[in-house]
């Protein structure tokens, strides 16, 4: 049977101040409920009432896993660094991946992702089209070396991840795969009461050509997102692909504007009276290939780095002395007689702009009316996606202009292909007999992310409104007074029913004043508070009071716990 725990046993101890390193709302409070405790930076212990939560957001995860017929496993965290130059990743990875050596000089990483491990147990045992697919998974610590661990458990150096894989013959079946499970976290997110928006992603370092992230929405995301209110499309601004809106330049002949001390873009819209989307920011880089380069975008518009890898490689931004050495002049750059040799590139966004306001590649001066095709060229291999979106661009789909909003990454899918299969020879026999490399999707859920994300969009000033679904309890029963005979009594009644009756229950048998316990209790957020007082006890009544809500209400004694079970089962995941 079971039974209620009690508020003097629980191992929660509180924090009277907000700790000073909490930057977000669910660092702070899960710190100050005595929900986790911080051990050393990006390191965290979660304490009973996070734990209990915690394993409730992995229940959701493994019964929707089971529904879809992936198949729970565990691997070592520990992974041995062959298997990583094997995929080409332990050079690749960077300074994120923890390396270590055994005693005799052996180098293993402690794992942040586990493409290689799984990729290596299914080699020589997946030989045949027959036995696929095959989806595998596990929840597991994970480890990354983060150079700025922050936000609590949203960027941390150890955390808790779900990574499913699965292993497919064709593109068909890696399709299905990745169909189901992308559906599946749908209904864990929703499960777990969050908000999430599933939005177009970059792969990263995991690699893969489709990815897509679900981001719960929370004012203190990490993330930077774009969405469309009428078609849904939705993506991080890192992958979004959108045209942006653009104030076209004036018809008429090349002409040269005096611009003194116009440097910058804000600098020459307020000179000529023309609005940013208006002027052409140039941007000098030096390529991947060593090539000098520079790159057109907007002027209201800046480039994304990531989006910039892909079209440049491992590029860097020139330095002084290199801008010196190509002849180029800071501020004043434009494709009109730029220096031999230095190669020119522009957004994909500009291609429909024919007029343009850009630099004269002299020192105080601009062109206006330059024109497309007239008076400077750009190849057609050298128009790049490298903008970073922003609300007010327009929607790739339907032309609607998007809305911004902020995220938490709390899960990914990718279709990785045979990214990894073929790098490490991971085959299998085809219908016709023929040796082929497996066909691979990836799926990360960061459970403990989810936790802190299901705090930032479930609290209020007084501290955590957990919603029943992942509750570390789900009622507390408060006597205002444990020493009064006819409070107590009624107070321990109404838990033990409510405990019987399956409800997870907490009673405050301590000590303390009502404000005390009221100020705990809004705290730590369990979702139903039935308050015992003096005066509606002679009533035989209790006042039952909604966390999330604050709403409040007289219940008797006798329906109380006829009503919470109810709602309570209801309101389960």
């Amino acid at each position: 049977m079971r039974s209620c725990m009690r508020m003097s046993k629980l191992y929660a101890p509180p924090l009277k101040e907000d700790p000073a390193d909490a930057e977000v709302a669910s660092h702070r409070l899960l710190l100050r409920a005595g929900m986790i405790r911080k051990e050393a930076s990006g390191l965290y212990s979660y304490l009973p009432l996070a734990w209990r939560s915690l394993l409730k957001i992995e229940a959701i995860i493994r019964d929707e896993m089971e529904g879809i017929g992936a198949q729970e496993m565990l691997t070592p965290i520990l992974t041995d660094a062959e298997l990583w130059h094997q995929s080409g990743r332990w050079d690749a990875y960077g300074p994120e991946l923890m390396r270590i050596r055994d005693r005799h000089g052996h180098e293993y990483a402690l794992g942040p992702t586990h493409e290689e491990t799984y990729t290596d147990l299914v080699r020589g045992e997946l030989r045949s089209y027959k036995q696929l697919p095959v989806t595998l998974y596990h929840i597991q610590d994970k480890f990354r070396d983060e150079l700025r661990p922050r936000f609590g458990l949203m960027r941390g150096r150890e955390f808790i991840m779900k990574d499913a894989y699965s292993f497919s013959a064709t593109k068909e079946s890696l399709q299905q795969c990745y169909d189901a499970e992308k559906a599946a976290y749908a209904r864990i997110f929703e499960r777990c009461a969050l908000c999430c928006l599933q939005v177009v992603a970059d792969s990263g370092q995991i690699g893969g050509d489709t990815s897509v992230e679900f981001m719960a929405l929370a004012k203190e995301g990490e993330a930077e997102l774009v969405y469309c209110d009428d078609c849904g499309f939705a993506a991080d601004t890192e992958a979004a692909t959108v045209v942006a809106p653009l104030f076209e330049g004036e018809e008429g002949t090349l002409e040269k504007v005096p611009t003194p001390g116009a440097g910058s873009i804000a600098d020459v819209s307020r000179l000529l009276g023309v609005p940013e989307s208006g002027t052409r920011k140039a941007l000098a880089l030096i390529d991947g290939d060593g090539r000098p380069t520079v790159a057109f975008i907007p002027g209201d518009h800046e480039m994304n780095d990531v989006k910039a890898e892909h079209a440049f490689g491992a590029y860097h931004l020139m330095s002084g002395e290199e801008l010196e050495e190509h002849g180029l002049v800071k501020g004043f750059m434009g494709p009109v007689g730029l220096p031999e040799g230095v190669r020119v590139c522009a957004d994909r966004s500009l291609q429909r702009s024919q007029w343009w306001l850009v630099g004269a590649n002299e020192r105080d001066f601009h062109f206006a009316h330059a024109k497309l095709g007239r008076d400077f060229s750009i190849a057609d291999d050298a128009w790049v996606d490298v903008i970073a979106a922003q609300p007010g661009d327009l929607c790739p789909v339907c032309g609607t202009p998007l809305e911004g909003a902020r995220g938490i990454e709390c899960g990914q899918v990718f279709q990785l292909g045979t990214k990894y299969s073929q790098a490490m020879g991971a085959t299998f026999a085809d219908e016709s007999g023929k040796e082929v490399p497996l066909l691979m999707g990836c799926y990360g859920i960061g459970v403990s992310r989810t936790l802190a994300a299901v705090v930032e969009q479930h609290h209020d000033e007084q501290g955590i409104a957990w919603p029943v679904c992942v509750a570390p309890y789900e009622v507390e029963v408060i006597p205002l007074d444990i020493r009064d005979d006819l409070v107590w009594p009624l107070a321990r009644r109404v838990a033990d029913g409510l405990a019987q009756a399956g409800v997870e229950v907490v009673l405050d048998d301590r000590k303390e004043r009502p404000g005390v316990k009221f100020n705990d209790a809004d705290l730590m957020g369990f979702p139903y508070q039935v308050i015992c007082g003096k005066r509606s006890a002679r009533d035989d009544k209790v006042e039952l009071k909604v966390r999330a809500t604050g709403e409040r209400s007289e219940v008797a004694v006798e329906d109380v716990c006829k009503l919470l079970t109810s709602r309570v089962l209801s309101e389960r995941a």
